[in-house]
């Protein structure tokens, strides 16, 4: 996972050689697509959370300037994972985005930026509607209500884009655990937000994801 500060990545690995976002696709390593979406941003600094094989990652983000942390022993989740980053984000809302997706249109990040409005949000969810999302088979995790706000429902994929206040983490007593449990924190008090992504996206969190997300680079009507 990345996370990026100044707004102020959970892989599995698809072979016993590369960490996952290594894996090329479209013949650019997975997490270049990401650090893509992160061009133009007001941020001071990218950091990712390394785990399976990182010698090889950790050389080739050194490379873009991205700062990295391990989780070891064991993998943290991604709410254990965000918090064990904060020491080197600092103070303020954060952009964390996964890598193991593709996307089709706009930055995600970019809209994101644009929408936040902190007086109201704790967090704001870059959400896919189910059709217009590929390689992906499920029924959605949300629901947007009229204002914007999130609910647990269908129709809507958390895309793993997102802005987010980091300090309720310090709530939470475990040390591996989902950014659910923060989100849910959020959603009673009406503070979790998504917004309606208007582009495609691809889950490439699975190996049958890569040549999908190859040809939905490569189409020109969307």
């Amino acid at each position: 996972m990345l996370f990026a500060a100044g707004l102020g990545t959970r892989m599995r690995p698809l072979t016993d050689t590369l960490p996952k976002p290594m894996i090329p696709v479209a013949g650019r390593p997975l997490i270049d697509h990401a650090l893509d979406q992160t061009i133009g941003l007001p941020v001071d600094r990218i950091i990712a959370n390394l785990h399976y094989k990182p010698a090889k990652l950790a050389e080739h983000l050194a490379t873009r300037g991205v700062q990295t942390v391990m989780e070891q022993p064991e993998i943290l989740d991604t709410g254990g994972g965000l918090r064990h980053a904060l020491p080197h984000l600092g103070q303020g809302p954060v952009f964390t985005l996964n890598s193991d997706s593709i996307w089709k249109g706009p930055s995600p990040l970019a809209l994101l930026r644009d929408a936040w409005r902190p007086d109201d949000m704790d967090a704001l969810l870059m959400c896919i509607p189910v059709a217009q999302t590929h390689a992906y088979s499920g029924q959605g995790d949300f629901e947007i209500d009229p204002e914007g706000r999130l609910h647990r429902g269908h129709g809507y994929v958390y895309s793993g884009a997102q802005i987010i206040k980091t300090d309720r983490l310090q709530e939470i007593d475990a040390t591996r655990f989902s950014l659910n449990v923060l989100w849910d924190f959020m959603a009673a008090d009406h503070r979790l937000f998504g917004l309606h992504y208007p582009g495609h996206w691809c889950d490439v969190g699975h190996p049958g994801g890569i040549n999908i997300a190859e040809a939905l680079l490569a189409r020109s009507d969307v």
